[in-house]
């Protein structure tokens, strides 16, 4: 039992630490791995769980997803433009290479990636500002 605690408590930690570089780095994609994170935390600690869930990094990549299931235009774009680069690159140099088989599989899942985003994830509307709010 220890030894499945420690297994998620490393494997959350490591999902966290990338999901933060992901934050960072447009060409890792953080929500994946700060729902890993919270999977992982929920299945290791307790406090670590509820820790994460309060912090902004979850409050602003994740909690929308979680709550509502959905995600504002804003967030899709987020997730949707560096996958499509990376994913491009990743084509184009195979293409390049004459490897069709695995360009065409990086088609497919792309193509799958944005069916996905589009109708699969619900689109929420962006919170309107109230102008008393404004500083």
């Amino acid at each position: 039992m220890k030894l499945k605690r420690l297994i998620f408590l490393t494997a959350g930690f490591i999902c966290l630490g990338m999901g933060c570089v992901g934050v960072v780095l447009p060409i890792l994609p953080t929500v994946p791995f700060f729902l890993a994170t919270v999977f992982c935390f929920a299945n290791s600690s307790r406090k670590l769980h509820d820790w994460f869930i309060s912090t902004k990094l979850y409050k602003k990549h994740l909690e929308s997803f979680v709550k509502k299931k959905g995600m504002t235009v804003q967030t899709k774009l987020g997730i949707i433009i560096p996958v499509t680069i990376v994913m491009g690159i990743g084509f184009w140099m195979m293409m390049r290479g004459g490897v069709l088989a695995p360009s065409i599989i990086l088609l497919v899942v792309w193509v799958c990636h944005i069916v996905y985003f589009i109708f699969g994830v619900k689109t929420l509307k962006q919170p309107e500002m109230n102008p008393d709010q404004c500083d």
